[in-house]
């Protein structure tokens, strides 16, 4: 139902983890030129570009952007591509992780690649980052290695990744997380391999509420300058599991803040998350899914930032007012989550997967929401629900297809505002642009050879 392996990785890690954290010494910064005017355009042209991964493959695609959206020109990454480390083998999971930015700042949009199952000479899984570096005619074979200066086997180094301005002076940072610790390499990069600063935050033993840290998310929390980290994971509570969100305030020095437990009754791996000043108070907050929510009916956890970080939350499900479908066992509303301003109101909106959603008589048939941000934050007040049998979206409902089990927000007809790319279980996406005011214009919707993937 995943391809970016959250099942396969939620299984695995249940077996065992080894491991610890990781100190990596500091080396010399690139010097600083203009960078890129998107974090995602590869080749410099002014139009964004599209990374997809199929991990289970071991596969990263890049199809770059037109003056109308995503067009025909691809490539296609894998470890047998010259220059890149390692090879192709099964049980590894290249791509599993992608986080875009100008990392060297020279005008060319550069991509982050982990593989935490990679082997590094006899240590099994220690796990991989690699940057593949933007050129004028796009990604190259061209790449350098993230330097780990305590690789163990059963790391899983490079398991989620996220970008921002974490410390503030205009250079791309990129955090990596591995199951019991998060490292935060500060700019500027080099192609040499060179990065700025390095700091390490510990996950086991220094935090009572996160045993395992899972996925990373970047953005705007507080009022500052800086970008915020939320480390998403899990541990245990009254001898059960709990999922946590873990904040980590960045400033120029990152200072680990809160954690917020939001499910004390089970925990998801690898939960789909976004930040997002949805009530525009200027503060951003943070989505994250929480599938085994109510015997796995699901829902969204919405913790509203503040002045000093998270402050108070709200949650969102099939239960909610206004959402047009109702709550039952394994439909996991939320499972897929991408967040931006569809409507062109100003506040950011929330698009939301449910895969496991009988449609008709058709079981795990799938289909998403769109809950439309406000001054009090998401409601179902207003939202859209759509599926393979809604007017206009191509194809038909189909049992066990599970449309809505991958999803993505972003602008791809260049118009100002959010369309809503959809996925499916071995199907082409759909694609369903926005019409302003009115929302989502589901009769001009058309398939595209795309995934909706990570990154958001």
């Amino acid at each position: 139902m995943s391809k970016n392996l959250r099942a396969a990785v939620a299984t695995a890690l249940s077996v065992a983890l080894a491991g610890g954290f990781i100190s990596l010494t500091t080396v010399a910064a690139s010097a600083a030129t203009a960078p890129a005017k998107h974090a995602d355009d590869y080749n410099g042209d002014g139009f964004r570009d599209y990374a997809t991964a199929e991990s289970l493959a071991g596969k990263v695609t890049v199809t770059y952007g037109t003056a109308s959206g995503p067009g025909t020109q691809k490539r296609t990454f894998t470890q047998n591509t010259a220059g890149i480390p390692g090879s192709v083998e099964e049980n590894e999971a290249f791509g599993i992780s992608l986080a875009p930015a100008d990392y060297n700042r020279d005008g060319y949009a550069d991509l982050a690649v982990g593989d935490p199952l990679q082997k590094v000479g006899k240590r099994d899984r220690q796990g991989m980052v690699v940057i593949l570096w933007g050129s004028k005619s796009g990604l190259t074979g061209k790449v350098s290695t993230l330097r780990n200066d305590s690789p163990v086997s059963g790391q899983w180094f490079g398991e989620s990744l996220a970008t921002g301005d974490f410390n503030g002076d205009g250079k791309a940072d990129l955090a990596v997380s591995q199951p019991t610790a998060v490292t935060v390499y500060h700019g500027g990069f080099s192609t040499s391999g060179a990065t700025g600063k390095v700091t390490g935050f510990a996950v086991t033993g220094a935090n009572k509420h996160m045993e395992q840290a899972s996925s990373l998310v970047a953005g705007k929390v507080d009022k500052d300058k800086f970008t915020d980290l939320y480390v998403l994971g899990r541990g245990t509570s009254k001898g059960r599991d709990t999922s946590a969100a873990w904040f980590i305030r960045g400033g120029s020095t990152l200072k680990p803040g809160k954690t917020e437990t939001y499910n004390a009754l089970g925990s998801w791996y690898q939960p789909a998350a976004a930040i997002a000043d949805f009530d525009k108070n200027g503060y951003g907050d943070l989505a994250v899914s929480d599938p085994m929510y109510n015997k796995e009916a699901g829902s969204v956890f919405v913790l509203r930032g503040g002045s000093t970080g998270p402050s108070t939350w709200y949650r969102l499900s099939q239960s909610s007012a206004g959402v047009a479908t109702g709550p039952a066992p394994y439909e996991w509303f939320g499972f897929a989550l991408s967040a931006g301003d569809v409507n062109r109101d100003g506040h950011p909106d929330l698009a939301v997967g449910v895969p496991g959603e009988k449609v008709g008589s058709a079981p795990l048939a799938g289909g998403a929401h769109v809950l439309y941000g406000g001054k009090q934050g998401l409601s179902g007040t207003g939202s859209q629900w759509i599926t393979r049998g809604t007017s206009g979206i191509p194809g038909s409902v189909t049992e066990y297809d599970f449309f809505g089990g991958e999803l993505r927000l972003r602008d791809f007809d260049r118009d100002g505002d959010s369309d809503v790319l959809v996925g499916a279980q071995d199907k082409p996406s759909v694609l369903i642009p926005s019409a302003g005011r009115q929302g989502l214009a589901t009769a001009s919707a058309r398939e595209l050879p795309l995934e909706p993937v990570f990154p958001q």
